[in-house]
């Protein structure tokens, strides 16, 4: 057990590695962390318990940077606790694991990328709830700043941290006043802090973030919480340590120059580092995950069901056989069928009420400890957390996003409810998958693709129901498609997804009256694309492709076909949703827009003239 004394030696040895550290770089936030440096010292040297050669220990205790700027204190309380053995002065170097903001990619203790503010708490949350599903003793801390609080998505993680009584999360605010620009908006005042998470649910402590003897007795005041998270509110001076930076304002984000260095390192004592002993966890009963699990589809062809509802139905099945599948909605469950898995297996299922930020943050953090999450609701309420969902790719994720009630096909709910930017969003991601089913059969087996699949995978769902078009047995695979109409006389191909696969069967019969043959091609892959493949499809069926789609021309379905087939020489038409919708019924909608059978024969037609 290490002394006040003692962990105050090694606080003020990490103060000197962050602005050393940052000198060296020429960039960095050395003054953020000289803020933090005492409740470093206290979480990685007294507090927590881990085993330091082993990051993935399932019982160590959890540690979120949200105020990732504050990266080189992290770095250098790892070095110190023997986690790691890097070269400190190679931060934000090229190809250093040691980046400017934690990421997990290089650096296995780092769990989650953080740096975009107001995210860890959400993760922490995550892993605090993973932790009462598996029946763990270890407790999850976010170190957060006070300038990212005014994020809405931290009230939205507290409130569910205090609806599922984590008493294991404990969340320590570093109240230093100042922000990048200027001070915070309540400053110094602790009193409105504490206000605003004592009504959020939270056990709400104040203590001196610079007094060892406070931080350890809020810390273990913590611990004793029964039903509630803890948020310790650290009043503390951006800069500490340092007269010419110590809460003065202009510093954020300034390295110190060699001469500043030297003046900053004769304020900052100097000890030997403390021999240190980490606790280690405390082991429980490993519990096996199943994660074998399969799915079998019993549907008959021309049944009318909703892919939507296909997708609850799969979630059912997946989650009976491994119980590391966890569904999550955001109060549309009963709208995107994830309640399927809150009536049959409710201690698998997580309400996130109208959170779609938390919700995603919450995924993170329950796939980080081994967890396979499957997030749904609304398609175009994802992009509230688009932000959560980048961050989610950079932490390299295990995560299945599923975004129902997409296109102008919804019909009568108007604009506001459809998801017409979806596509984009998640094709833009790095790595991710994105699969958009036309019936039943495809979208239940691409659920369990989705579940065999690492990374970000995003499923779109339709509201209407569509007939089944697949048999049972059907396989389907990652960068796939079917062709699901052909003959020896195609003149073109007809490429759509979900919705507009259907109108495109509808022309393909009309145009047939016509004597024109067409090839349908169900492109249930959006991203990644099997371009050779398709481009031979496209090249048997005359050189020509009508691509239809429910969403908006950029970042969608003809955008990712045209880009992937831009080498070929080939003649394709686009057809997309161009206008503003409204209110009325889909297949009203469907025409208005020009993407209905009607429009794909029209533009068939054109498009064999040129």
């Amino acid at each position: 057990m290490l002394s006040k004394k003692q962990l105050e030696d090694i606080a003020n040895l990490m103060r000197r590695d962050a602005l050393e550290m940052t000198t060296s770089a020429g960039s960095g936030h050395p003054t953020t962390c000289l803020s933090c440096a005492d409740i470093m010292s206290v979480l990685f040297f007294s507090e927590m318990s881990y085993d330091v050669k082993n990051s993935k220990n399932p019982d160590n205790d959890e540690f979120v940077l949200s105020k990732g700027h504050a990266a080189p204190i992290l770095y250098s309380a790892l070095f110190k606790a023997g986690c790691i053995s890097n070269d400190l002065m190679s931060l934000r170097k090229f190809k250093s694991p040691l980046e400017g903001h934690p990421m997990p990619r290089s650096l296995p203790w780092v769990k989650v990328a953080t740096g975009s503010l107001g995210q860890g708490l959400a993760v922490g949350v995550g892993m605090a709830l993973a932790a009462k599903l598996q029946g763990r003793q270890y407790r999850t801390y976010v170190l957060m700043g006070d300038s990212e609080t005014a994020e809405g998505s931290v009230d939205e993680a507290m409130r569910l941290a205090s609806h599922y009584k984590l008493n294991n999360l404990c969340a320590i605010i570093d109240v230093n006043r100042l922000g990048q620009s200027g001070p915070t908006m309540q400053g110094h005042d602790l009193k409105a802090y504490k206000e605003r998470f004592l009504a959020l649910g939270a056990n709400t402590l104040i203590i001196n973030g610079h007094h060892i003897r406070d931080i350890l007795s809020a810390l273990k005041r913590a611990k004793s919480s029964r039903e509630r998270p803890t948020v310790i509110l650290a009043k503390t001076y951006k800069g500490r340590g340092v007269s010419f930076l110590e809460d003065k304002e202009g510093w954020h984000g300034k390295p110190l120059n060699k001469i500043e260095l030297d003046l900053a390192l004769k304020e900052i004592p100097h000890p030997a580092m403390p021999a240190v002993s980490i606790r280690a966890p405390t082991l429980c009963k490993e519990q096996a995950l199943r994660t074998n699990a399969m799915i079998n589809t019993n549907y008959q062809k021309n049944d009318m069901i909703a892919t939507r509802e296909a997708y609850g139905s799969a979630l059912v099945k997946l989650s009976g056989q491994d119980d590391s599948v966890i569904a999550l909605s955001a109060e549309v469950s009963n709208s995107d069928y994830s309640d399927k898995v809150r009536k049959a297996k409710p201690s698998r299922y997580v309400e996130s009420y109208i959170s779609e930020q938390a919700m995603i943050g919450i995924a993170l953090g329950l796939s980080v400890k081994g967890f396979k999450p499957f997030a749904s609701t609304f398609a175009a309420f994802l992009s509230r957390a688009h932000d959560q969902i980048r961050m989610a790719a950079l932490s390299s994720a295990d995560i299945t996003i599923c975004g129902s009630h997409v296109g102008v096909s919804i019909g009568e709910d108007g604009p506001s409810q459809m998801g017409l930017e979806d596509l984009a969003m998640f094709r833009a991601l790095p790595d991710s998958t994105v699969f958009y089913p036309c019936d039943a059969v495809s979208v239940e087996k691409l659920t369990e693709l989705a579940y065999r699949l690492k990374g970000i995978k995003y499923i779109r769902t339709s509201r209407p129901k569509t007939p089944i078009i697949y048999d049972n047995k059907e396989e389907f695979c990652v960068g796939g498609f079917k062709v699901v109409r052909k003959s020896k006389k195609d003149r073109l191909a007809i490429i759509g997804a979900g919705i507009t696969l259907h109108e495109a069967l509808k022309a393909h019969d009309e145009l047939k009256k016509h004597k024109i043959n067409a090839c349908v091609i169900d492109l249930y892959c959006i991203k990644p694309l099997d371009k050779k493949k398709l481009s031979e499809a496209i090249r048997k069926s005359g050189g020509k492709a009508l691509i239809v789609e429910d969403h908006y021309p950029e970042g969608g379905i003809g955008e990712a076909v045209g880009r992937e087939l831009n080498d070929y020489k080939f003649k394709l038409g686009f057809l997309s949703v161009n206008k503003m919708a409204c209110s009325a019924r889909p297949e009203e909608l469907l025409l208005y827009e020009g993407i209905d059978s009607k429009s794909i024969v029209t533009a068939a037609k054109g498009l064999l003239k040129k």
